[in-house]
C-alpha cells in the first residue's frame, strides 16, 4: 500500500471518532455505569438539605460549614435534582439506553421469525445426548414427537440420507424479559422527566376547625415546588375543610396514629356546594381532581384574646410551629392589629406581637416553661410581649413563626412584659390592655401532589419487575430429535435425542431426561 493509503482526511477522522463514540455510548456496558453514576449522583439529594425543599435549612448548613458549604452549592449540591451534572448523567442514560435497545429489539424480532436451526449432522457430540432403536413407525415417532413437543418452536425436516428431523427451541421469553426490563427501565425515566416537567407539589398548614381551603392558586401555599412546565395559575380546583384531628401516642410519648375526619369537594360538587367525607390518615391520602392531599404533621395554634383599653376585643388563632417535636413544645409569634385607628402612622406604634413558647403539656423547672407530653392536657404559654411597628405595611413577606428582630434592635418594637400563662389567665399591660390565654386548637400540615404520569410509572416499575423475573427464571435450550428408518436388512427405527442448554445448565438435565424418555417409551403427554 501507497503512504497515501493511510493518510485519512480529517473529516473521516472526526466521522470515525462520532462512530466509536457512539458505540461505546450504546453499549450495555456504558449503560449499567450511567446507571450506577445516576444512583451515585442521586445520594446528595437525599444526604444534604435541598433549596426547593427547605431554603432556610439550606442556608443554615451553608453558613455553618463556611467554604465548604459555598463550594457545594456553587457546584449545585443543593439543588442536587436540578444540576447540571445530574441532567447530564439523567439525559446520557437515556441515549444509552434507546441506542442501546433499538437494534436490540430489530434482532430480536428478525429472530422470533426465524426457523430453528438445522439440526447437527453428529448429535452424540450435544451435552446431552440419547440413542435408541424402536419398531414404531418413522411416522409414528414424529406424531409423537410433535405432540410431546407442542409449545416448542420447531420445524420439520427430511435429511438428505432420508431420515427425517426436528429442531425445537424454547426459552425465547427470556430475551423478551430482558429487553421488557429495560424498556421499563426507559419508560421509568422518561415518566420520570415528564412529572417533573408537569407535576406540582406544595404544603400548607390548615386549622382543624372545619374552615376550608382550596386549591385555587399557589398563593393558597405555605410552600410550593412547580413543574417546569406548571406556572400556578390552572391548578386542579378542589376544596376541603379539616372537621378535627385526633393523634394516640405510645406510653413514651411516640405518635404511632394520626387521623382528621375531613370533606371534600370537586368537580361538579363545586357548582353544587356538596361536601363529601373522607377520613385522612398518614398513610392513606385523599385522591380527587387528579391531586394526592396526604396528612403530614400536626401542631398548635394558641389562641389569645385582647381587650383594647376601649373595650374592643379581638381573638387570633395563629400556628406555632414545634420546636421539639417529641413533645410538641412550639415556639411563634401572633400578631395582632388594634382596631379603631385611622392614623396609620400611629397605627404602626400600637400593633401587638406575643411571642414566646407554648408547652401543651406544661411542666416548670422553676421558671422555665417546658413540655412533658405532646397531648395537650395541661397547655401553658411563656411569652414576650411587644409593642410597636411589626412591620406589616413594608410591602416585605416574613414569616408567621417569628418577628422581625432588627425592627427590635432599632427600637420600633419595645417589649413590655413576660410572662407564664396557664389556660385562662391573663396579663395587663401598662396601657391597660389585656391579653389572655385562651387555650390551644390543633392544625395540619398536608401536602398536595400532582403527578399526571404516576400511573405510567407505577406500570414500568411492574414492567421491570416482571421482566428482571422473566430474563432470570426463564432458559433457553434446544432439542433435536433424528429418526433414521430401518435400512435393508435391518430392523426397527433409530432415533436419536440431543439437547443443548442455550443459557445455564442447572435443571435442564432433568427436563431432558423427562422428554427423551417419553420419546424414546412412545408416550405423547408432557
Amino acid at each position: 500500500m501507497t503512504t497515501t493509503e493511510y493518510r485519512q482526511t480529517p473529516l473521516k477522522r472526526v466521522l470515525a471518532f462520532l462512530r466509536n463514540t457512539w458505540r461505546g455510548l450504546t453499549s450495555m456496558r456504558t449503560a449499567l455505569v450511567l446507571l450506577f453514576l445516576l444512583a451515585l449522583a442521586a445520594m446528595p439529594g437525599a444526604l444534604l438539605p435541598q433549596r426547593n425543599l427547605n431554603v432556610a435549612k439550606t442556608d443554615e448548613y451553608i453558613a455553618a460549614h463556611g467554604w465548604w458549604g459555598e463550594l457545594l452549592d456553587r457546584t449545585q449540591f443543593f439543588e442536587v435534582y436540578g444540576s447540571v451534572w445530574f441532567s447530564a448523567i439523567y439525559i446520557l442514560l437515556m441515549v444509552s439506553l434507546i441506542g442501546c435497545l433499538a437494534p436490540r429489539s430489530f434482532e430480536y424480532a428478525k429472530a422470533m421469525r426465524a426457523k430453528p436451526v438445522l439440526t447437527p449432522r453428529k448429535l452424540s457430540r450435544m451435552p446431552h445426548h440419547v440413542s435408541s432403536t424402536t419398531d414404531r413407525t418413522p411416522e409414528t415417532v414424529m406424531a409423537d414427537t410433535h405432540t410431546l413437543l407442542k409449545g416448542w418452536r420447531r420445524v420439520e425436516r427430511e435429511e438428505a440420507d432420508g431420515s427425517r428431523s426436528i429442531s425445537a427451541e424454547r426459552g425465547y421469553l427470556r430475551e423478551t424479559g430482558n429487553l421488557v426490563f429495560h424498556f421499563g427501565m426507559l419508560g421509568l425515566i422518561i415518566f420520570f422527566a415528564l412529572g417533573k416537567l408537569f407535576g406540582y407539589e406544595g404544603q400548607v398548614i390548615v386549622q382543624a376547625d372545619g374552615s376550608p381551603w382550596c386549591n385555587s392558586g399557589i398563593l393558597g401555599y405555605d410552600t410550593f415546588n412547580a413543574g417546569l412546565r406548571v406556572d400556578g395559575t390552572d391548578l386542579n380546583g378542589f376544596c376541603i375543610r379539616l372537621k378535627d384531628f385526633e393523634a394516640r401516642y405510645t406510653e413514651s410519648g411516640q405518635a404511632n396514629y394520626y387521623h382528621s375526619n375531613m370533606e371534600y369537594q370537586s368537580g361538579e360538587d363545586l357548582k353544587t356546594g356538596a361536601w363529601k367525607p373522607y377520613g385522612l390518615e398518614v398513610n392513606s391520602p385523599l385522591r380527587t381532581a387528579g391531586d394526592r392531599v396526604y396528612l403530614l404533621n400536626f401542631g398548635y395554634s394558641p389562641k389569645f384574646t385582647v381587650t383594647f383599653p376601649d373595650g374592643t376585643v379581638r381573638t387570633n388563632i395563629t400556628p406555632w410551629r414545634p420546636a421539639d417535636e417529641p413533645t410538641k413544645l412550639s415556639e411563634g409569634a401572633t400578631k395582632i392589629d388594634q382596631p379603631g385607628i385611622a392614623d396609620p402612622i400611629e397605627r404602626r406604634t400600637r400593633q401587638l406581637a406575643i411571642t414566646g413558647l407554648l408547652a401543651p403539656t406544661a411542666f416548670l423547672h422553676g421558671n422555665v416553661l417546658t413540655s412533658s407530653r405532646p397531648e395537650a392536657n395541661k397547655p401553658a404559654v411563656a411569652v414576650d410581649i411587644y409593642r410597636g411597628d411589626l412591620g406589616l405595611d413594608a410591602g416585605r413577606g416574613q414569616s408567621i413563626f417569628q418577628i422581625d428582630q432588627s425592627l427590635v434592635a432599632d427600637g420600633r418594637l419595645k417589649k413590655l412584659t413576660r410572662q407564664n400563662l396557664d389556660q385562662g389567665q391573663e396579663t395587663v399591660l401598662d396601657d391597660g390592655t389585656k391579653v389572655r390565654f385562651d387555650g390551644v386548637q390543633e392544625w395540619v400540615a398536608i401536602q398536595v401532589s400532582h403527578d399526571p404520569v404516576q400511573g405510567w410509572v407505577l406500570v414500568c416499575a411492574v414492567a421491570m419487575l416482571i421482566g428482571l423475573a422473566g430474563s432470570l427464571l426463564v432458559k433457553r435450550r434446544r432439542v433435536w430429535v433424528r429418526v433414521t428408518p430401518a435400512r435393508e436388512g435391518e430392523t426397527g427405527t433409530v432415533i436419536e435425542v440431543a439437547g443443548l442448554a442455550r443459557t445455564d445448565q442447572a435443571g435442564y438435565g432433568e427436563e431432558f431426561q423427562r422428554i427423551s424418555d417419553k420419546l424414546l417409551q412412545g408416550q405423547r403427554g408432557n
